[in-house]
């Protein structure tokens, strides 16, 4: 597995720094390594939300910390300057770090989380390879949301794509061969596969009415079939809580619009119509395409502050 990839570049290694304890803490374990890259489409923040949650409600330490001066675009994306009255008060910056995670069980797992790179793609995707190999991963995962014409009012339906079809298997009629804008997570999965690993993604169906604001239901989801294919014990009911009180405000919202109720009864006899799995029902190629190009340029347009995200 320790064949070269992408050459030539500079050494991956001199990417990052580790904590030689924490490092040492790891081996022999095998675990299994989550990856949430923020930047790409993630409708619904239905992967960041469970990146958050994790880190929020389970113990970690950083094993490795990405040089984000080498692979950021400062101009890009700015961090967050807070000003008070006179005087600069913080800078929140930006970490992207590979994080020793223990579960609800005690079980060590991985985690790596922060931006997205803006540059050096090939070089950081072999440095996380690089890193899975040496820690003996065995297996990786990923998943985020895709603005889809489904309603809030449904299960969430989740598409599963690995590196091995054979674990890809009993997905919701979708989608057959579509080309789109690519994820690093994706770029991830796929040299993972070229070297043999088993790598999973799994793509929460989010209402695109709902793609620029939390879908709670949505990261339980993916929580959901994290925990399953990882074998951990994650914590799913910290989000399961929050989504009662999440679809009655979106309820209450959708309530004062003309419009949108008589859209969603729409796409409710859609969806019963999509779970009877007829082809007549995917979506062409060029509407996902379209749909993924039209989320990525939404993303890029300065948002305000005080827009609720309904779309």
């Amino acid at each position: 597995m320790g064949v070269s990839r992408v050459s030539p570049m500079l050494d991956p290694r001199l990417l990052y720094s580790l904590d030689p304890e924490v490092w040492d803490s790891m081996r022999g374990l095998e675990p299994v390594l989550i990856h949430y890259l923020d930047g790409y489409m993630d409708a619904g923040t239905a992967g960041r939300t469970v990146a958050e949650t994790l880190l929020a409600e389970l113990d970690n330490e950083v094993l490795v910390d990405f040089d984000v001066d080498q692979l950021h675009d400062y101009r890009s994306r700015r961090p967050i300057a807070t000003f008070d009255t006179n005087r600069w008060e913080g800078v929140k910056d930006y970490t992207l770090r590979l994080y020793k995670m223990t579960d609800l069980s005690g079980q060590p797992f991985l985690l790596l989380n922060g931006p997205e790179p803006d540059s050096q793609w090939n070089r950081f995707i072999e440095a996380v390879l690089q890193l899975a190999e040496r820690l003996g991963v065995r297996m990786l995962l990923s998943g985020h949301g895709v603005p889809i014409a489904v309603p809030h009012t449904r299960p969430t339906l989740i598409h599963t794509h690995a590196s091995d079809p054979s674990l890809a298997t009993g997905n919701p009629a979708w989608l057959d061969r579509v080309e789109v804008p690519a994820g690093i997570s994706a770029v991830i999965e796929y040299r993972a596969g070229l070297e043999g690993r088993t790598a999973v993604g799994y793509v929460a169906h989010v209402p695109h009415y709902l793609a620029q604001t939390s879908f709670y239901q949505a990261s339980v989801a993916l929580m959901r079939r994290f925990a399953e294919r990882g074998g951990l014990d994650l914590p799913v009911h910290e989000l399961e809580s929050l989504v009662a009180s999440n679809l009655a405000s979106i309820d209450a919202e959708l309530s004062s619009d003309n419009e949108l109720p008589q859209l969603v009864r729409a796409l409710e006899e859609q969806y019963e119509k999509l779970a009877r799995v007829s082809p007549e029902n995917l979506p062409s190629a060029d509407e996902i395409g379209a749909a993924v190009e039209a989320y990525l340029a939404e993303q890029e347009k300065p948002q305000d502050p005080g827009d609720a995200g309904f779309r």
